[in-house]
């Protein structure tokens, strides 16, 4: 193999690592308790965001 690819697979190896450990490491993200986005950043409470979102 060329160095070229040798990195190539490197890369992508150590991304994909990455991905598993974040994927694993981090909680769900329950979109219930997002804001709605026209609200974004305006200070808002984050509560009833998603409140037409079916169960």
């Amino acid at each position: 193999m060329t160095q070229h690819t040798t990195l190539r697979l490197v890369f992508w190896a150590v991304l994909a690592a990455f991905l598993a450990w974040d994927w694993a490491a981090s909680k769900p993200v329950d979109l219930r308790l997002e804001p709605p986005l026209i609200a974004a950043g305006s200070g808002q409470a984050a509560t009833g965001g998603h409140c037409s979102m079916p169960d």
